[in-house]
């Protein structure tokens, strides 16, 4: 029989990076600001929550984010004037940010890593499962990982992370999980986890991505979680003592996602994430499509 659980209705987006790999455009400007195609990352990222059922949407942010916040805030000035222009396509635009979640906002005061960024939701979260949503990573609609992994959590209780099977030689770069197989094909229980190993002690290709569903136990340990690897206090240690003692706060179970994911937090990725997500788009994708292959063609012409 399938164990009901409580229903998740609150999201975390922690925002508080510095966007240090982004400068100098991120020196006065929250680098979840920067536009994908002609939307701020961050945008996608809560209209992800929204799509799933978690409306209630909680920002951890820090000094120099206020524009986060105003741009899910209501601009009259702006609102008024494209309505006496009768520009009603932008106006819809502008006031669809404002109205797609009901959003609050938590300064990280002291940057201590992800872990500690979490723990900074415990207040409004408190005792009820949540999702954390990281805004480097943006899942395409089409492939519904979040609610997927909502689905798990609610079947089996715990905690769920969002996992990727990547190159051996990648596995430095992400958190890594131990894993044994489901009855579930696309469901892996986890039962150890470790943050950046060198590829010779990694225990798997299962690269932890930027989605959790936690039980709320987890608040409790990153209480007493230690700084680990870079000074920070890591999500990953804490989400390791509850993979290793289900009687904590439930098991752990990881979902592997094979859909379309956007890597905005590289340089080089968040430029193919712009150029992919432009070519699928209706409005631009024709024209850019045909301006793209032009370009590519004249470029190995002159290789």
């Amino acid at each position: 029989m399938t164990q009901s659980h409580p229903r998740i209705s609150k999201a975390v987006i922690p925002a508080a990076g510095l966007g240090t790999r982004f400068l100098p455009a991120t020196k006065a400007t929250p680098k979840e600001m920067l536009p994908v195609v002609d939307k701020p990352a961050i945008q996608y990222v809560v209209e992800e929550a929204v799509s799933a059922g978690l409306d209630d949407v909680l920002m951890i942010t820090g000094r120099n984010k206020r524009p986060l916040e105003d741009h899910f805030d209501r601009n009259y000035e702006l609102e008024s004037a494209l309505q006496k222009k009768g520009d009603a396509g932008r106006l819809a635009k502008v006031q669809e940010s404002s109205d797609l979640a009901t959003m609050h906002y938590v300064r990280q005061g002291d940057p201590r890593g992800l872990g500690h960024a979490v723990l900074c939701a415990a207040p409004h979260v408190g005792h009820e499962p949540f999702a954390v949503l990281l805004g480097d990573d943006l899942i395409d609609p089409r492939d519904p990982l979040l609610q997927r992994m909502i689905e798990v959590q609610e079947q089996h209780g715990g905690s769920v992370i969002a996992l990727m099977e990547v190159a051996p030689g990648q596995i430095h770069l992400y958190g890594c999980a131990a894993v044994e197989t489901t009855t579930d094909g696309d469901v892996v229980k986890v039962t150890g986890l470790v943050e950046k190993p060198d590829p010779a002690d990694a225990p798997s290709n299962y690269a932890v991505i930027g989605r959790y569903v936690l039980d709320p136990h987890v608040f409790d340990i990153l209480r007493q979680t230690e700084p680990g690897r870079g000074g920070e206090i890591q999500l990953t240690d804490a989400l390791q003592q509850l993979a290793q003692d289900e009687k904590v706060g439930g098991p752990v179970h990881g979902v592997v996602f094979k859909g379309r994911r956007y890597d905005t937090g590289d340089r080089g990725d968040y430029l193919r994430a712009i150029v992919r997500l432009a070519c699928e788009r209706e409005d631009l994708g024709p024209d850019f499509r045909t301006w793209l292959r032009s370009y590519v063609a004249e470029e190995m012409q002159q290789r």
